[in-house]
């Protein structure tokens, strides 16, 4: 059965937040379910999403919402395994609107996801994300 990975073990880290205001647009707020926060990155080149799961898990979705005008024309989703470095899992394709949207994933097991978030529709780079979700199974 496919449900959320993300807990309250997995630790998170982002390439950047805007004007360094954690408090207001921290990382925080990719998982808090709230519709009214969210994280907003700096300007920037590519912009990223760090996630070290407590154990194994296998992939089977991303979901993303992004606001509009703040998303990205294309995504990279890794994966690792312990200290292994990052390897591609799957390249998608986000629309440029407010919509939570959905995107396959190739069965993978790993213990940490990068997720990265190039040529960004901002002209500064900057990425806003309201929900950032990892479907799919603990492994035991």
């Amino acid at each position: 059965m496919t449900h959320s990975l993300v807990c309250p073990e997995t630790v998170s880290r982002v390439s950047s937040v805007l004007n360094r205001n954690t408090r207001q647009f921290g990382k925080k707020h990719l998982f808090d379910q709230d519709e009214e926060t969210c994280w907003n990155s700096d300007q920037g080149p590519s912009q990223w999403v760090i996630l070290e799961f407590p154990q194994r898990i296998c992939v089977s979705q991303l979901q993303i919402q992004f606001q509009g005008g703040f998303s990205c024309h294309q995504g990279r989703l890794e994966g690792s395994q312990g200290s292994e470095a990052f390897g591609k899992i799957v390249e998608f394709y986000p629309e440029d609107n407010n919509s939570l949207q959905t995107f396959p994933v190739p069965a993978a097991e790993v213990d940490r996801l990068k997720v990265t978030f190039e040529n960004t529709t901002d002209f500064f780079g900057r990425v806003v994300i309201y929900h950032l979700r990892v479907l799919g199974e603990k492994k035991v």
